[in-house]
Protein backbone atom coordinates (compact mmCIF):
# COMPACT_ATOMS: atom_id res chain seq x y z
CA UNK A 1 0.00 0.00 0.00
CA UNK A 2 1.34 3.37 -0.81
CA UNK A 3 2.55 4.92 2.78
CA UNK A 4 3.11 8.78 3.33
CA UNK A 5 6.82 9.03 1.14
CA UNK A 6 4.48 7.58 -2.27
CA UNK A 7 1.61 10.08 -1.70
CA UNK A 8 4.00 13.35 -1.26
CA UNK A 9 5.98 12.06 -3.97
CA UNK A 10 2.72 11.70 -6.16
CA UNK A 11 1.30 14.92 -4.33
CA UNK A 12 4.83 16.63 -5.88
CA UNK A 13 4.48 15.26 -9.33
CA UNK A 14 1.23 16.23 -9.99
CA UNK A 15 1.93 19.95 -8.62
CA UNK A 16 3.24 20.93 -12.22
CA UNK A 17 0.22 19.66 -14.43
CA UNK A 18 -2.19 20.95 -11.90
CA UNK A 19 -1.53 24.03 -9.87
CA UNK A 20 -2.71 27.04 -11.72
CA UNK A 21 -4.53 25.35 -14.08
CA UNK A 22 -8.46 25.55 -15.30
CA UNK A 23 -10.01 21.94 -15.01
CA UNK A 24 -11.76 21.96 -18.51
CA UNK A 25 -12.48 18.37 -18.02
CA UNK A 26 -13.65 16.08 -15.29
CA UNK A 27 -14.94 12.37 -15.84
CA UNK A 28 -15.33 9.31 -13.95
CA UNK A 29 -15.91 6.28 -16.42
CA UNK A 30 -17.44 3.82 -13.11
CA UNK A 31 -19.87 4.68 -10.33
CA UNK A 32 -17.05 3.88 -7.30
CA UNK A 33 -13.95 3.12 -6.09
CA UNK A 34 -13.87 1.55 -2.49
CA UNK A 35 -16.94 3.84 -2.56
CA UNK A 36 -19.07 6.07 -4.88
CA UNK A 37 -17.26 9.50 -6.34
CA UNK A 38 -19.21 12.24 -5.53
CA UNK A 39 -22.22 12.36 -7.50
CA UNK A 40 -21.50 16.11 -8.12
CA UNK A 41 -17.75 15.75 -8.59
CA UNK A 42 -17.63 16.60 -12.19
CA UNK A 43 -20.44 19.98 -11.49
CA UNK A 44 -18.37 21.29 -9.07
CA UNK A 45 -14.59 20.79 -10.78
CA UNK A 46 -15.21 21.81 -13.79
CA UNK A 47 -14.05 25.42 -14.70
CA UNK A 48 -12.63 25.66 -11.55
CA UNK A 49 -8.58 26.31 -11.38
CA UNK A 50 -6.43 24.29 -9.12
CA UNK A 51 -4.82 26.38 -6.42
CA UNK A 52 -2.61 24.14 -4.43
CA UNK A 53 -1.79 20.68 -3.68
CA UNK A 54 -1.01 19.51 -0.63
CA UNK A 55 -1.00 16.09 1.62
CA UNK A 56 -2.57 14.92 5.08
CA UNK A 57 -1.20 11.58 6.22
CA UNK A 58 -1.93 9.34 3.09
CA UNK A 59 -4.02 11.35 2.02
CA UNK A 60 -3.77 13.70 -1.36
CA UNK A 61 -5.47 16.97 -1.21
CA UNK A 62 -6.40 18.87 -4.65
CA UNK A 63 -7.87 22.28 -3.48
CA UNK A 64 -9.46 25.14 -6.14
CA UNK A 65 -10.31 28.85 -5.97
CA UNK A 66 -14.15 27.76 -5.30
CA UNK A 67 -12.92 26.55 -2.09
CA UNK A 68 -13.81 22.74 -2.73
CA UNK A 69 -11.09 20.08 -2.17
CA UNK A 70 -10.82 17.09 -4.16
CA UNK A 71 -9.33 14.42 -1.07
CA UNK A 72 -7.98 10.45 -2.78
CA UNK A 73 -6.31 8.23 -1.17
CA UNK A 74 -4.13 5.53 -3.43
CA UNK A 75 -5.51 2.29 -1.15
CA UNK A 76 -3.33 -0.63 -2.53
CA UNK A 77 -2.69 0.28 -6.12
CA UNK A 78 -3.63 3.66 -7.09
CA UNK A 79 -1.65 6.03 -9.03
CA UNK A 80 -2.42 9.05 -10.99
CA UNK A 81 -1.02 8.21 -14.68
CA UNK A 82 0.47 12.25 -16.23
CA UNK A 83 1.34 10.70 -19.36
CA UNK A 84 -1.67 11.88 -21.01
CA UNK A 85 -3.97 9.64 -23.95
CA UNK A 86 -7.00 7.61 -23.85
CA UNK A 87 -8.37 5.77 -20.82
CA UNK A 88 -7.67 2.72 -20.26
CA UNK A 89 -9.19 -0.45 -18.27
CA UNK A 90 -8.15 0.63 -14.46
CA UNK A 91 -8.68 4.31 -15.23
CA UNK A 92 -11.35 5.73 -13.31
CA UNK A 93 -11.54 9.14 -13.29
CA UNK A 94 -9.64 12.19 -15.60
CA UNK A 95 -9.01 15.75 -14.99
CA UNK A 96 -8.18 17.39 -17.76
CA UNK A 97 -6.62 21.08 -17.96
CA UNK A 98 -6.87 24.14 -20.58
CA UNK A 99 -3.32 23.47 -20.96
CA UNK A 100 -4.09 20.05 -22.11
CA UNK A 101 -2.68 17.77 -19.48
CA UNK A 102 -4.86 14.56 -18.76
CA UNK A 103 -4.62 13.13 -15.82
CA UNK A 104 -6.29 9.96 -14.89
CA UNK A 105 -6.66 7.98 -11.61
CA UNK A 106 -5.35 4.42 -12.09
CA UNK A 107 -6.46 1.82 -9.38
CA UNK A 108 -6.68 -2.09 -10.79
CA UNK A 109 -7.45 -3.48 -7.58
CA UNK A 110 -10.41 0.00 -6.72
CA UNK A 111 -9.10 -0.14 -2.83
CA UNK A 112 -8.67 3.73 -3.20
CA UNK A 113 -11.25 6.78 -3.07
CA UNK A 114 -12.23 10.20 -3.76
CA UNK A 115 -14.07 12.65 -1.80
CA UNK A 116 -14.91 16.90 -2.22
CA UNK A 117 -15.03 18.75 0.49
CA UNK A 118 -15.85 22.32 1.05
CA UNK A 119 -13.97 25.04 3.19
CA UNK A 120 -11.25 24.05 5.81
CA UNK A 121 -10.59 20.09 4.63
CA UNK A 122 -8.88 19.71 7.68
CA UNK A 123 -11.62 20.57 9.44
CA UNK A 124 -14.51 19.13 7.05
CA UNK A 125 -13.08 16.04 6.15
CA UNK A 126 -13.59 13.40 8.74
CA UNK A 127 -11.21 10.95 8.63
CA UNK A 128 -8.90 14.37 9.13
CA UNK A 129 -10.21 15.10 12.32
CA UNK A 130 -8.82 12.25 14.73
CA UNK A 131 -5.54 12.28 13.13
CA UNK A 132 -2.42 12.90 15.00
CA UNK A 133 0.36 14.84 13.90
CA UNK A 134 2.75 14.76 10.91
CA UNK A 135 5.61 13.28 11.30
CA UNK A 136 7.80 16.09 9.50
CA UNK A 137 6.00 18.23 10.86
CA UNK A 138 7.16 20.41 14.33
CA UNK A 139 4.48 19.59 15.94
CA UNK A 140 5.65 15.75 16.30
CA UNK A 141 8.68 15.73 18.45
CA UNK A 142 10.03 13.58 22.00
CA UNK A 143 7.32 14.89 24.09
CA UNK A 144 4.77 14.44 21.57
CA UNK A 145 5.55 11.40 21.29
CA UNK A 146 5.90 10.28 24.93
CA UNK A 147 2.93 11.55 26.03
CA UNK A 148 1.23 9.61 23.54
CA UNK A 149 3.15 6.34 24.65
CA UNK A 150 3.40 6.67 28.23
CA UNK A 151 1.12 4.15 30.07
CA UNK A 152 0.25 2.36 26.57
CA UNK A 153 1.09 -1.60 26.83
CA UNK A 154 0.43 -2.17 23.35
CA UNK A 155 3.73 -2.64 21.24
CA UNK A 156 5.12 0.08 20.23
CA UNK A 157 4.70 -0.53 16.52
CA UNK A 158 1.35 -0.89 16.98
CA UNK A 159 0.87 2.77 18.37
CA UNK A 160 3.09 4.01 15.36
CA UNK A 161 0.63 2.57 13.12
CA UNK A 162 -1.87 4.34 15.21
CA UNK A 163 -2.83 7.07 12.91
CA UNK A 164 -4.46 8.96 15.91
CA UNK A 165 -0.88 8.51 17.24
CA UNK A 166 0.73 9.85 14.29
CA UNK A 167 -0.28 10.50 11.04
CA UNK A 168 0.83 8.64 7.89
CA UNK A 169 3.12 5.91 9.19
CA UNK A 170 2.83 3.12 7.51
CA UNK A 171 4.56 -0.73 8.23
CA UNK A 172 7.37 -0.44 5.87
CA UNK A 173 9.38 3.06 7.32
CA UNK A 174 7.94 2.18 10.90
CA UNK A 175 10.35 -1.01 10.59
CA UNK A 176 13.17 1.10 9.02
CA UNK A 177 12.34 3.70 11.78
CA UNK A 178 12.46 1.23 15.17
CA UNK A 179 15.58 -0.42 13.50
CA UNK A 180 17.63 3.03 13.07
CA UNK A 181 16.74 4.09 16.71
CA UNK A 182 17.48 0.02 18.07
CA UNK A 183 13.99 -0.08 19.53
CA UNK A 184 12.35 -3.69 19.67
CA UNK A 185 8.87 -3.23 17.54
CA UNK A 186 7.72 -6.12 20.03
CA UNK A 187 8.41 -4.03 23.24
CA UNK A 188 5.37 -2.63 24.83
CA UNK A 189 5.12 1.37 24.55
CA UNK A 190 5.67 2.44 27.96
CA UNK A 191 8.76 0.71 28.57
CA UNK A 192 10.49 2.15 26.23
CA UNK A 193 12.77 4.72 27.80
CA UNK A 194 12.71 8.13 26.86
CA UNK A 195 16.25 8.40 25.61
CA UNK A 196 15.27 6.14 22.88
CA UNK A 197 12.32 8.33 22.27
CA UNK A 198 14.76 10.82 22.04
CA UNK A 199 16.62 9.15 18.95
CA UNK A 200 12.96 7.25 17.05
CA UNK A 201 11.46 10.70 16.10
CA UNK A 202 14.43 12.00 14.45
CA UNK A 203 14.67 8.09 13.23
CA UNK A 204 11.35 8.54 12.24
CA UNK A 205 12.12 12.11 10.00
CA UNK A 206 14.95 10.80 8.78
CA UNK A 207 13.56 7.67 7.36
CA UNK A 208 10.74 9.61 5.97
CA UNK A 209 12.81 12.04 3.95
CA UNK A 210 15.35 9.52 2.19
CA UNK A 211 12.43 7.52 1.25
CA UNK A 212 10.83 10.78 -0.49
CA UNK A 213 13.97 11.94 -2.04
CA UNK A 214 14.20 8.28 -3.41
CA UNK A 215 10.28 8.63 -4.73
CA UNK A 216 9.09 6.18 -2.61
CA UNK A 217 9.51 2.18 -2.26
CA UNK A 218 8.11 0.49 -5.30
CA UNK A 219 5.72 -2.46 -4.05
CA UNK A 220 4.48 -4.25 -6.43
CA UNK A 221 2.19 -2.12 -9.23
CA UNK A 222 2.58 1.49 -7.30
CA UNK A 223 4.47 3.97 -9.72
CA UNK A 224 4.79 7.62 -9.36
CA UNK A 225 2.94 9.97 -11.50
CA UNK A 226 4.94 9.83 -14.37
CA UNK A 227 5.62 5.66 -14.46
CA UNK A 228 9.23 5.86 -12.02
CA UNK A 229 9.75 3.32 -10.33
CA UNK A 230 10.58 4.20 -6.63
CA UNK A 231 14.02 3.34 -5.56
CA UNK A 232 13.88 3.73 -1.41
CA UNK A 233 13.98 -0.17 -1.60
CA UNK A 234 17.05 -0.73 -2.28
CA UNK A 235 18.29 1.12 0.70
CA UNK A 236 16.14 -1.00 3.61
CA UNK A 237 17.72 -1.76 6.52
CA UNK A 238 15.46 -4.65 7.50
CA UNK A 239 12.28 -4.66 5.56
CA UNK A 240 11.32 -7.60 3.49
CA UNK A 241 15.00 -8.87 4.63
CA UNK A 242 14.32 -11.75 6.34
CA UNK A 243 17.59 -14.06 7.05
CA UNK A 244 19.97 -10.88 5.78
CA UNK A 245 22.76 -9.51 7.92
CA UNK A 246 21.63 -6.47 10.10
CA UNK A 247 24.34 -3.52 9.86
CA UNK A 248 25.07 -4.45 13.77
CA UNK A 249 26.15 -8.00 12.39
CA UNK A 250 22.44 -9.69 13.55
CA UNK A 251 20.96 -11.47 11.49
CA UNK A 252 17.21 -10.04 10.55
CA UNK A 253 14.02 -11.86 11.48
CA UNK A 254 10.36 -12.01 10.15
CA UNK A 255 7.67 -11.99 12.73
CA UNK A 256 3.76 -11.47 12.22
CA UNK A 257 1.98 -8.85 14.32
CA UNK A 258 -1.82 -7.84 13.77
CA UNK A 259 -1.30 -9.75 10.88
CA UNK A 260 1.35 -7.50 9.33
CA UNK A 261 4.73 -8.88 8.71
CA UNK A 262 7.11 -7.09 10.94
CA UNK A 263 11.28 -7.46 10.17
CA UNK A 264 13.72 -6.24 12.61
CA UNK A 265 16.95 -6.98 14.64
CA UNK A 266 16.86 -9.38 17.64
CA UNK A 267 20.27 -8.45 18.50
CA UNK A 268 20.52 -4.46 18.41
CA UNK A 269 16.85 -3.63 18.91
CA UNK A 270 15.34 -4.33 22.28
Amino acid sequence: MPELPEVETTVRGLAPFLEGQRLVTVTTFRPDLRRPFPVDLAQRLTGAAVTRLSRRAKYGIVSTDRDDHLIFHLGMSGRWRTEGGEAGKHDHLLLETAAGHRLFLHDPRRFGSVDLVSGDPLRAFPAFVTLGPEPLSDAFDAGCLARALAGRKAPVKALLLDQTVVAGLGNIYVCEALNMARISPLRAAADVPKAKIAALVPAIKEVLVAAIAAGGSTLRDFLGPEGDLGYFAKDWRVYGREGAACQCGGTIRRTVQSGRSTFHCPKCQR
